[in-house]
């Protein structure tokens, strides 16, 4: 087994997701150029561009790189254009500064607002290293050679002093017995990490201290979130589903009725280029496998009472995926309409809360529940997990949402 690379995939998603419209935050710190004028042989009014870095203040490592001074005409083409990914390379570009000669730029999208162009990397950018961005206005549909040569500029993640040192904050699944096939865990940190090796520093070991043989599956993107505080990490499905070659011939990389010890070494370092504060380590105790799609039918609710901000209470009667469980069920009105607020799953993944922004109203409600919600072993709401590929009969349900009704009373 080894690492791939899902680089085509987001390429092509990168594509489809090139977009327009919305206005931009513009409260963020910048550095700017202008081109020089054109050289033709009838005068041309000069046109100057500029090149902004522009920084988010709550995560100073996401940038996003804007042009401006592009001609209204020329924006309204690129709107309606259908470029390629490398035609918008060739307008615009960002690279690492130290980059051998060849290497492609950097993946992100691509967004026209009114009066700018804009790049979003794809990932954050990493603190002490320099980035270049190059701007060919001489690429921009109708302008032709009759613009300004080409633009660039640098960037350095500015580094900020810290008296904190990053440590793990948490990880899920929050129990201490876990299903043989168990599909992934959530590592939480304190503060933003860097991307990279990622693998190195994550290790499984059993009750006798030795690592488990490539227990996870290794992405060369890594899945961290857009704030790089919170990582994913896949167990090798491989590993999982049964009929598959890696579980006959080396087996899964759980056990029931085993111990194991989840290790986050000291070494992996955080966005700032510091190592954590210590080790952090995860005791494990397998359980049976769970092959069984979790019934929404079965789960009980608490309703609050009117003309008050008290919780909406939902018990599980298993673990239900944090980030999912947290993401894919709503409070709507009977109309459909969502009701604002916020969720907190507790009890270890088991207790899920819904604390609402307004009081509630007398009347009826619905839990809707998308159906890709999954337990602890990947099983969705009418499908589960280990289903065998090559069968014709296998179980699904039809709706993308089912719905719960409460009453408020």
């Amino acid at each position: 087994m080894s690492r791939f690379s899902l680089q085509g995939a987001l390429q092509a998603i990168l594509i489809a997701g090139m977009t327009v419209g919305g206005a931009p935050a513009n409260n963020h710190q910048s550095i700017s150029g202008a081109a020089a004028a054109p050289a033709v042989s009838k005068p041309a009014p000069q046109r100057k561009y500029a090149l902004h870095w522009k920084t988010d203040p709550a995560n100073t490592n996401k940038v996003a790189i804007e042009v401006f001074g592009v001609s209204g005409a020329a924006l309204r083409r690129l709107q309606k254009s259908s470029w390629e990914l490398s035609q918008w390379h060739s307008l615009l570009s960002v690279f690492v500064e130290t980059a051998e000669p060849g290497v492609p730029p950097m993946v992100g999208t691509y967004h026209v607002y009114p009066g700018l162009l804009r790049f979003e990397p794809q990932f954050p950018l990493e603190p002490g290293v320099v980035y270049r961005a190059i701007f060919r206005p001489d690429q921009l549909p109708g302008e032709g050679s009759s613009t300004a040569g080409h633009l660039v500029s640098v960037f350095k993640v500015p580094p900020r002093g810290r008296n904190i040192a990053t440590v793990v904050s948490q990880v899920y699944p929050s129990a201490e017995v876990l299903p043989e096939n168990l599909l992934k865990f959530y590592i939480h940190f304190s503060a933003p990490m860097s991307r990279g090796q990622v693998y190195d520093h994550i290790h499984l070991l059993d009750r006798d201290g030795k690592e488990v043989e490539l227990p996870f599956l290794e992405l060369n993107e890594e899945l961290w979130d857009i704030k790089m505080m919170r990582l994913t990490l896949f167990i090798d499905p491989g590993r999982i589903k049964r009929g598959v070659r890696p579980l006959e011939e080396i087996g899964p990389a759980l056990e029931e009725g085993k111990t194991y010890t989840l290790v986050i070494d000291n070494e992996l370092k955080d966005g700032y280029g510091t190592q954590l504060k210590e080790s952090f380590q995860k005791v494990i105790k397998v359980g049976q496998p769970d092959r069984v799609p979790p019934d929404h039918t079965t789960w009980k609710i608490q309703p609050p009472k009117p003309n008050t901000r008290e919780p909406l209470v939902v018990l599980f009667p298993e673990p239900l995926d944090n980030a999912l469980a947290q993401r894919m069920i709503r409070v709507t009105l009977e109309s459909g309409e969502q009701v604002e607020g916020r969720t907190i799953l507790e009890d270890e993944e088991r207790r899920w809360t819904f604390i609402p922004t307004a009081k509630w109203d007398s009347g009826e409600y619905r839990l809707a529940i998308q159906t890709t919600i999954e337990d602890l072993a990947g099983n969705n709401i009418g499908k589960p997990f280990d289903v065998d590929l090559f069968e014709v009969d296998r179980r699904e349900i039809g709706a993308s949402i089912v719905n719960l009704k409460f009453v408020v009373r």
